[in-house]
């Protein structure tokens, strides 16, 4: 049986997976297809790439710092350079642009290497016996002695309420959505910037795909991402409609930039979940009478160094109270 098995693998469920695998036997289970969470990246071809929810990793923590240095040196990670304007002024400017050489999800590539992993299995209920964990999922169930929770908020309350405490489960945790839009532009143009954020009804960020210089192409390849109040009006409902909704966010772009070149939509994704803005004042979770710990960036904040911290916080705590 294992000892860990550890839901989600986002940045946190990677991150703490990663801190575990050194003294436990670990097992990471994902939903989705790829690993990544909101760190994934979306391929269209071998060489074409979009990194459609998490945009870049920067680092306020010394120590967050630090591990982002020590991946850029194993090139595993890598600065993005070029223009990145901000029409907001909400952001430092002179704070770093970290992504991954292929994709933001090599971080959690890196994490996972050597961590046993299964995809595309959503997890459904959970069950502690008094001594191990059932964990049943629509493909295949398993059996751990642990059991670590890194899904977003509202879907982690969901699952394991019954295991929680109260002040968890009722931490006032506002999760907000994003959607996000996949375009190629055919045109030789040079484009003169790398990103863009904007004060805009429909659009907050725009990314130009082909400045991270991880292939070379005649095409223009842009991630564009919706304003909050855009994304809490659709998010519900733009599945029913995929083409409707995208040539909304279309139009703003072309009236943005004045394009008359044909853009073609490659896909259209929206995260319910995205993030979280504040900060609840907990870091983590850790019940030791269950077994079962929580780690996710909605503890701490909206960005990666949020999940990175709360994972080795729990982790912390579990070196702290081992599993009994």
């Amino acid at each position: 049986m294992i000892d860990f098995c550890i839901l989600g693998a986002g940045i946190s469920g990677s991150t703490i997976a990663n801190l575990l695998k050194k003294k436990y036997s670990v097992l990471v289970v994902d939903k989705a297809k790829g690993v990544g969470g909101r760190a994934s990246n979306k391929k269209i071809n071998k060489k074409i790439s979009f990194d459609h929810g998490l945009q870049y990793f920067t680092a306020r923590n010394n120590l967050f710092k630090n591990y982002l240095n020590k991946l850029i040196k194993k090139r595993v990670l890598k600065e993005w350079h070029g223009n990145h304007i901000d029409f907001t002024f909400d952001h430092p400017k002179n704070r770093k642009k970290i992504i991954g050489v292929k994709g933001n999800n090599d971080l959690n590539k890196f994490l996972l290497k050597g961590i046993n992993t299964e995809l595309d299995n959503e997890i459904t209920r959970i069950i502690f016996n008094g001594k191990n964990w059932k964990i049943i999922g629509k493909r295949r169930d398993y059996y751990a002695k642990s059991l670590i929770v890194s899904f977003p908020y509202y879907q982690a309350i969901k699952l394991a309420r019954k295991y929680l405490s109260k002040k968890i489960s009722k931490l006032n945790v506002k999760m907000e959505p994003n959607i996000t839009l996949l375009l190629e532009q055919k045109s030789k143009k040079e484009v003169p910037f790398s990103s863009l954020r904007l004060n805009n009804k429909i659009i907050a960020w725009i990314a130009n795909e082909n400045s991270k210089n991880r292939f070379s192409s005649s095409a223009i390849y842009w991630t564009i991402q919706s304003s909050i109040k855009f994304s809490k009006k659709i998010i519900n409902v733009y599945k029913k409609d995929k083409i409707f909704y995208s040539n909304q966010m279309i139009k703003e772009f072309v009236k943005i930039f004045n394009i008359k070149n044909k853009l073609k939509l490659i896909k259209i994704h929206g995260w319910k979940f995205s993030y979280s803005r504040f900060n609840t004042g907990v870091n983590c979770f850790w019940n030791q009478k269950f077994n079962i710990g929580v780690c996710g960036d909605w503890f701490i904040g909206p960005n990666a160094e949020s999940a990175w911290l709360s994972a080795n916080n729990l982790f912390n705590e579990i070196n702290k109270n081992p599993p009994k």
